[in-house]
This record gives C-alpha cells, sequence and structure tokens, in this order.
C-alpha cells in the first residue's frame, strides 16, 4: 500500500509542478496574468510549488525505504523522473495544442522505461 500511496502522491507533486514551472506560458493568453511583471509571475509559481513540495515531501518520507517504504532513493528519484515526463507530455499536447508528441519523444520514453527496469533489477 506504501507503494501506491507514493506513487500517487507523485503524481500530485509533479501535476503542481508542471503547472507551477509550465502553467504561466499558457496564462499569458489570459490579460490579467500577460500584464503581471516577472516577480509576479515567479511568486504566483512559488504559491503553486508550496504545494508540490507538501505531497513531494511525504512521497518520499512514505516511499523511502530508509523509513520502511518500499523504494530505494535511486528507484525514487526514477519513478518521479518518468511520472513528470508523462505528466509533462499530457500536460503539452492538451494545454499547448500548437505542440506535437514525435516519434523521438516517444523513443526517449521507451528509453526511460527502460532506465526504470534496470533501476529495480537487482
Amino acid at each position: 500500500m506504501k507503494a501506491f500511496y507514493t506513487i500517487a502522491l507523485l503524481v500530485l507533486s509533479n501535476i503542481f509542478m508542471t503547472i507551477a514551472w509550465y502553467g504561466h506560458l499558457k496564462l499569458k493568453e489570459y490579460s490579467w496574468f500577460s500584464n503581471l511583471s516577472l516577480v509576479k509571475v515567479i511568486l504566483f509559481s512559488w504559491m503553486i510549488a508550496l504545494f508540490e513540495y507538501a505531497v513531494q515531501v511525504p512521497a518520499n518520507k512514505i516511499g523511502f525505504n530508509g523509513n520502511g517504504g518500499p523504494f530505494s532513493i535511486w528507484q525514487l528519484k526514477v519513478i518521479q523522473e518518468v511520472i513528470t515526463l508523462v505528466v509533462f507530455t499530457l500536460f503539452a499536447v492538451f494545454a499547448f495544442k500548437t505542440e506535437s508528441f514525435r516519434l523521438n519523444h516517444l523513443l526517449a520514453f521507451v528509453l526511460l522505461v527502460a532506465a526504470v527496469y534496470f533501476m529495480f533489477k537487482e
């Protein structure tokens, strides 16, 4: 069950992270947001990133085998990176209609899945 909670929290964390890091690129389409200064955009992103950290830290704490979880620190990092790319891909394809998912992106993801496989191999 700890593995499920860890992965679920990492997915939620990465949703917040993607919105914090890239959401402002989409929000600039709205006049109220496009007029914000860079400092205000950074503060806006930091407010969202606060929620990312509030979920990311417990995910790592629950999942880390040093705390009784099922994953090594290396495995946590690779899982997090794969989740990041999946969440980012969905965000890029659905929020930015001009961005396309190409074959080279798919091949890169296949290699990342291979990295997960090798990370979990004893």
